[in-house]
């Protein structure tokens, strides 16, 4: 949660004007810093899964966790599509749509209402297959598939939906793939503990160690190849710039790698930073949703005392528009980022506090 407002935090207030992949451009800082990033939306997605399978383990009945995913999945892309998109323009001339990572979330969400009903065996292998071979369907376009050409964007290609005004852009394969591995995650949870930590800590080396195997030969799981750079450290970035949309196996293998060996590792971590932590962890939704508000609020505070007068700060839609004189470099965006989580510890602290005390129903969906 934390790392993940720094990526948001950046596109609000960077003073650059390309993204941090272009490595023809960017310095190793900003690649670093949108690299580190990555690991959220597959920790997010693992985690929920995860979450599914403990919850029930610990007495959840299929159906009662059916309807649950089913219920929450649907309310999590209306939030995307309104709440979120609002949030990140500050318009309400909300065309084109963004459909991002709540979107998916919620959707993958509704696929696992259907998948839990299935044994777990045959989730995790559905799941690892939807996480291994989707990249031999990268060569498969939309405009092939004629009518069903959304519906492969849906699935598998990053795009629009409705021409020029709905934009999906992580599509559900291989996301579902991870939030399915997760659930199937959870029976470990039931091992002895140091098993299990052996058990995260191994699989997440395995996965780590293919991923350089894969990248270091040029092989399967990615769709662009590394190449030497005009530095040893830029050469170093171009090894780890892999596809994220979609999510190739390889950006998976990355991620997902050592998020396993953090499980193991973090696992009887106690104490004041690990507290602190978890008053984030405890309301993601509301998190994800209020810091970008705050993000971008700050951000017209900015331009207004950079650029003079009130500007939204559309960076989905607008971000060729942005003020001449505008943005900060890197080391002001760590400030902002740091400003950013330390505002948003005491309303998460009391929004948590609220969900503790009280059991109202539709609290679980927040």
């Amino acid at each position: 949660m934390v790392l993940m407002a720094l990526d948001h935090v950046r596109d609000f207030v960077t003073n650059q004007r390309f993204q941090p992949e272009d490595l023809s451009k960017a310095s190793v800082g900003l690649f670093a810093t949108r690299w580190v990033t990555h690991f959220c939306a597959p920790s997010f997605f693992l985690l929920a899964g995860l979450g599914v399978g403990l919850a029930m383990q610990r007495g959840k009945s299929v159906a009662e966790m059916s309807r649950f995913l089913a219920i929450r999945g649907v309310w999590l892309m209306i939030l995307d599509l309104t709440v979120s998109d609002f949030g990140w323009g500050f318009t309400f001339h909300m065309v084109p749509i963004f459909a991002v990572v709540i979107w998916t979330l919620g959707l993958s969400m509704i696929c696992m209402a259907a998948l839990i009903r299935l044994p777990r065996a045959a989730v995790a292998g559905v799941s690892l297959a939807l996480i291994a071979t989707h990249n031999l369907f990268d060569a498969v376009q939309p405009a092939q598939l004629g009518a069903f050409g959304p519906v492969w964007v849906l699935l598998h290609q990053q795009g629009f939906l409705v021409p020029g005004a709905f934009l999906s852009t992580y599509p559900l394969i291989p996301w579902v793939g991870v939030m399915g591995a997760g659930y199937a995650l959870a029976s470990v949870y039931d091992w002895e503990p140091a098993r299990r930590r052996r058990f995260l800590l191994w699989t997440g080396l395995a996965a780590t160690l293919l991923f350089v195997l894969l990248r270091a030969t040029h092989s399967y799981g990615n769709t662009f190849a590394w190449a030497p750079q005009r530095t040893a450290a830029l050469t170093a970035a171009a090894f780890f710039n892999v596809r994220k949309y979609p999510p190739s196996l390889q950006f998976l293998l990355m991620t997902l790698g050592p998020a396993l060996m953090a499980l193991a590792l973090v696992e009887s971590v106690r104490g004041r930073i690990a507290n602190w932590l978890t008053v984030y962890g405890r309301v993601p939704l509301f998190y994800y949703c209020a810091h970008i508000y705050l993000a971008h609020v700050i951000a017209i505070v900015l331009a207004f005392v950079q650029v003079g007068g009130l500007h939204r700060i559309n960076i989905l839609t607008e971000a060729d528009k942005l003020p001449v004189g505008y943005g900060l470099a890197l080391p002001g965006v760590y400030l902002t980022w740091v400003f950013v989580v330390v505002a948003m510890y005491w309303p998460c602290r009391w929004f948590g506090n609220l969900k503790a005390r009280r059991a109202d129903w539709w609290l679980s969906y927040l």
